[in-house]
């Protein structure tokens, strides 16, 4: 009798521990205050979906509305109008070019991170070509066509630019060819392009299908290439709301962490605002969600001057990040919830101490 008493109390303890972590940790806006949200459907702003479909938004009294939109241009667009209050959207050079106009938006926390290793994001070339030895290092890319998704200034550009980086090759060095990740398995079928950088699922389909082979990859471990970026009037005139929105996304990203990822109830949410399959998400490698939500600052400075240093913005000096970026939201966060343990392979995202430069 007295083993089945301590049992029961240590099970009521448990449930106590258990309603503690499920109460908010600051208490929610009474009455509800909206917020608007739009993101451009991909993987990489998981915590949003799972944030949304698992009450957490709710949690803090916040009424979500989110909405997809077909590129980050069209969301910079809303934010800068003042229309949303939010955006997932990708750092690209136009984004850059804003900044560097006084435009009013702020980074407050991260999309989802490039895999630490063993990324889906790959550099593949041309079967053939390896097969007959005319591609055997990255010095062999110089003047062959490579697809890349976005054209000049692009997420697909940087990447391809740090993917060459080792060989000494530049993206001048070679053809670059703008083509959506989408129609690249045709591409490489009709052998319209000699290499290309690609993600999952489109690269798993090439390769499957022997048009062509990894070639690269883990080239820009950790790097934070999207993120939620909130505006001027939300950031300054409803600060309370923007904290219960970094919040929900944190405690999105915790239950997301290692194997929480293939919970059941996340991989629903993925499903409900993405276009991707339940196959695929169990067969690609996740992208790393920091539980701790840093903003990995070193990667966005050098986002930022290897566009500028390519030619792609309209300035020449570097952006001061304290323009661009605004950590008070996930500072409090972290503050508010405690520091997440994680292995040592996270501490690469971890936020560097320096000042704002040319990274």
């Amino acid at each position: 009798m007295r083993a089945l008493l301590i049992a029961l109390l240590m099970l009521l303890m448990a449930f106590s521990v258990a309603a503690q972590d499920e109460s908010p940790v600051v208490e929610p806006l009474d009455p509800p205050e909206t917020i608007r949200v739009a993101y451009v459907p991909i993987l990489k702003f998981a915590p949003l979906y799972v944030a949304a479909e698992r009450g957490l938004f709710e949690k803090y009294g916040l009424e979500a509305e989110i909405e997809s939109v077909s590129s980050g241009t069209e969301a910079i667009a809303f934010l800068a109008e003042g229309q949303i209050d939010v955006g997932g959207i990708a750092i690209v050079t136009s984004l850059w070019n804003g900044w560097d106009q006084g435009l009013d938006i702020r980074i407050i926390a991260p999309g989802g991170l490039e895999p630490m290793e063993n990324s889906p994001t790959q550099l593949i070339v041309r079967s053939e070509l390896i097969e007959d030895g005319e591609v055997e290092t990255l010095e062999d890319l110089e003047g062959l066509t490579i697809g890349i998704a976005g054209g000049p200034g692009s997420g697909g550009e940087y990447l391809l630019a740090k993917a060459l980086e080792p060989s000494g090759l530049t993206i001048f060095d070679v053809e670059m060819v703008n083509i959506s990740n989408a129609d690249m398995p045709l591409a490489f079928e009709n052998g319209a392009l000699d290499a290309a950088i690609v993600g999952a699922p489109f690269a798993d389909q090439i390769i499957a299908a022997g048009d062509a082979m990894t070639f690269a990859t883990d080239f820009t471990p950790g790097l934070m290439t999207v993120a939620f970026v909130g505006s001027s009037q939300f950031i300054t005139e409803r600060p309370e709301v923007a904290l219960r929105f970094v919040l929900a996304l944190t405690e999105a990203s915790r239950l997301m962490y290692e194997e929480g990822y293939y919970d059941q109830e996340n991989i629903d949410a993925y499903l409900t605002y993405t276009n991707t399959t339940e196959e695929a998400i169990l067969s690609a490698v996740p992208f790393v969600y920091d539980p701790n939500m840093v903003i990995p600052l070193e990667g966005l400075q050098d986002v930022e001057s290897t566009h500028r240093e390519n030619g792609r913005t309209e300035y020449e000096e570097p952006i001061d990040l304290e323009n661009v970026v605004e950590l008070s939201f996930v500072e409090q966060a972290l503050e508010l919830l405690g520091e997440y343990e994680m292995p040592d392979m996270m501490e690469a995202t971890e936020e560097p101490e320096t000042e704002s430069s040319d990274g």
